[in-house]
């Protein structure tokens, strides 16, 4: 009788991936892309209750999340702003600047990180990093599951997901994710609700064409929210150190958000070499918000030199997008080669206006900026806001060369224009930038399981700040060098890869003086950073999982001088879980985030300080039966006080020692 050999791989619960598009449009393993990848997969978001793009970066190798209020966050990656965010390797352009709101991670599979400049894909942006939100999509035949979490401060989430077929042939097929979460915060008077619901239908046309259309819904409402946070130092230069539960914010005080995202995306397979793939996006985001911010620094002994700053503030963002990228193979010199090109265009456009409330300056003594006590005001005073309009155009051609059997070189230039109308808070908006950015990498085999790579990439960063003449800034400029080891074992069950960096920016706006009549100007400044970055993930034994990262940068200014202080040096991460071998149902893990100190010179006589720290997280699973499971999870276990951001001068405190317990069914 003939033998048959069956192989397969259990990655739902794996800690990488075995192949991402993030870097380009090529589906390449981590091992062949020649940049610094990192991968967040679902297990690890599962595991973890990572149920936010906050806590899913949080865990990345080399990121930092500054969350600088309750409701608004910014993240940073080799010593620059993360402004490069993907849908499914569609770039979805950041013209608006922060993180508003919650972003809910129930609709994702993944995500993935690419570290450096992606001038290949995000031709435009900082020198940083790309972010890919890997949606999920129908999965072969029915599946079903169902999370019930109660944590601390009465918070409750709820979460389903179900995938199933809607043709008996299974050619067309649907899935369903939903998510609720409600409860109250460790802030003073905190408490956030997210609403979450995403639909996307796949269906097979033709034998060769693939039809998906998907919808994403999110609303947040944050009541208690807070705008700028607290004081950090008092007048005599000591830090304040209020409770960690400390809070600006008014009892009348709302942020609430709401997102909307429509997709369409058209496949179509020519041949065994030639595809290509076509993708329609709008996006609309509303925000509508009543906030307090309080300014000042206070008295030691008397609380006394805080004010107030009530605002009401609407917002409407939309996004049109489109791309199409074919991908197809070559020959040449007697190789095959690797080819793909395409096109994308994206119109985004922004109206706002803030209403400001009658009372901007009252005193706030006795420790009233914290009790929630001012009352809502009328929010007539005055009014300023933005209406402008962003257009991004661009073309791109790659080429990934087979030189040898070892060797491979991944080539290509992306040409951008951008153009933008209107005006912002009385800043003209208006301007016509473009470039064209090269990408080239190079990996070379040293064996079957170890490769060495180099690559160069550039970005620019188009800007509307203007200079002490009135002129608009040119666009800022950014590069980024590097060269590594990377390697893969167990079958690509574990990637292991270390990287050398080098990142520069040269023409930054940062703010150089304010005019007469108390208008803001800047000039462009140049910055470099230089590091270390290694990473680890994926299955380093049977049953036991593990992501893990270290990162070591260096940032100097134009003057030589250390620049951004506020981002720490050096960072480690690690979420790891194991199976235990003696108790098969119960699986253990934890999760450590460590940061050394950071700091922020606000003037010559006062320089705000956070110590390092770590934060230690536990949790474990146990399967009560074959399709329901309980998990625990305690976060922040030695309970340490720390600051959230030194982004601004203004911090609020991270959340104590908190858990939660989820109950987990699946069919």
């Amino acid at each position: 009788m003939q033998a048959i050999t069956v192989t397969g791989s259990n990655d739902a619960n794996a800690y990488t991936a075995r192949k991402s598009a993030a870097a380009s449009k090529f589906d390449l393993s981590l091992r062949e892309t020649p940049q610094a990848v990192s991968v967040v997969t679902r297990a690890q978001m599962d595991d973890f209750k990572l149920d936010n793009a906050s806590k899913v970066l949080a865990q990345t190798t080399g990121v930092t999340v500054e969350a600088v209020e309750t409701d608004r966050t910014y993240y940073t990656a080799r010593g620059y702003d993360i402004t490069n965010f993907q849908y499914d390797g569609v770039g979805i352009p950041f013209v608006f600047g922060n993180v508003m709101g919650d972003l809910d991670t129930a609709l994702f599979e993944r995500v993935d990180i690419v570290r450096g400049a992606n001038g290949l894909i995000s031709s435009t942006g900082n020198p940083s990093a790309t972010v890919d939100f890997v949606r999920k999509r129908p999965t072969a035949g029915l599946t079903a599951s169902a999370a019930l979490t109660l944590g601390s401060w009465n918070t409750r989430r709820l979460d389903a997901d179900v995938s199933t077929p809607l043709s008996a042939d299974g050619k067309v097929a649907a899935r369903f994710v939903v998510a609720h979460q409600e409860g109250d915060s460790y802030l003073d008077r905190y408490s956030p609700r997210k609403d979450l619901a995403y639909a996307i239908v796949e269906a097979k046309l033709t034998p060769d064409t693939t039809l998906a259309v998907g919808h994403s819904y999110q609303k947040n409402q944050a009541k208690g929210g807070m705008w700028g946070a607290l004081p950090l130092s008092y007048t005599d230069g000591t830090p304040t150190g209020y409770p960690i539960s400390t809070s600006t914010s008014a009892d009348w005080s709302r942020w609430n958000t709401l997102t909307n995202s429509t997709f369409a995306e058209l496949t179509h397979q020519f041949n065994e070499d030639w595809s290509l793939k076509t993708t329609l996006t709008y996006n609309r985001a509303n925000s509508a918000s009543k906030l307090f911010y309080v300014y000042g620094t206070p008295d030691k002994a008397t609380g006394d030199g805080l004010f107030s700053y009530p605002s009401r503030y609407d917002s409407r963002n939309t996004q049109s997008l489109a791309d199409i990228a074919a991908t197809g193979k070559f020959t040449l010199g007697g190789r095959r080669h690797d080819i793909s090109m395409g096109l994308g265009w994206s119109k985004s456009t922004l109206d706002d206006v803030s209403y400001y409330g009658r009372g901007i300056g009252t005193a706030l003594p006795n420790g009233t900026a914290f009790d929630g006590s001012y009352r809502e005001p009328l929010f007539d005073a005055s009014t300023d806001g933005s209406s402008y309009t962003d257009e991004r155009k661009n073309a791109f051609l790659a080429a990934r060369f087979n030189l040898a059997d070892n060797t491979k070189l991944l080539a290509g230039l992306n040409a951008v224009k951008v153009d933008s109308k209107g005006s912002a808070y009385g800043v003209s908006q208006t301007k016509s930038q473009s470039d064209t950015t090269p990408y080239v990498g190079l990996v070379y085999d040293i064996d079957r399981h170890v490769s060495a790579y180099a690559s160069y990439t550039e970005i620019f960063n188009p800007q509307s700040s203007i200079d002490s003449k009135g002129r608009t800034l040119a666009a800022a400029t950014g590069k980024s060098l590097e060269a590594g080891l990377k390697s893969e074992w167990l079958d690509g069950r574990l990637n292991l890869s270390g990287a050398l960096f080098e990142t520069r920016q040269q023409n930054v706006a940062e703010t150089a003086g304010t005019t007469a009549d108390f208008k803001t100007y800047y000039k462009g400044v140049d910055s470099e950073s230089q590091g270390i970055e290694l990473d680890a993930s994926g299955e380093l034994a049977k049953g036991w999982q593990a992501n893990a990262g270290y990162s070591q940068l260096r940032i100097t200014g134009d003057d030589g001088r250390d620049a951004r202080t506020f981002i720490p040096r050096k960072q480690f991460r690690l979420a790891t879980t194991y199976r235990v071998a003696g108790v098969p149902k119960l699986k253990v893990g934890a999760s450590l985030s460590w940061q050394d100190a950071i700091s922020n010179k606000v003037s010559d006589t006062l320089t705000l300080h956070q110590g390092a720290y770590a934060q230690l997280g536990l949790m474990a699973n146990y399967d009560i039966s074959r399709n329901v499971s309980l998990s625990l999870n305690l976060n922040n276990v030695t309970d340490k006080k720390h600051l959230t951001s030194l982004y601004w001068t203004q911090s609020l405190y991270a959340a104590g020692r908190n858990g939660s317990a989820t109950l987990s069914w699946k069919y």
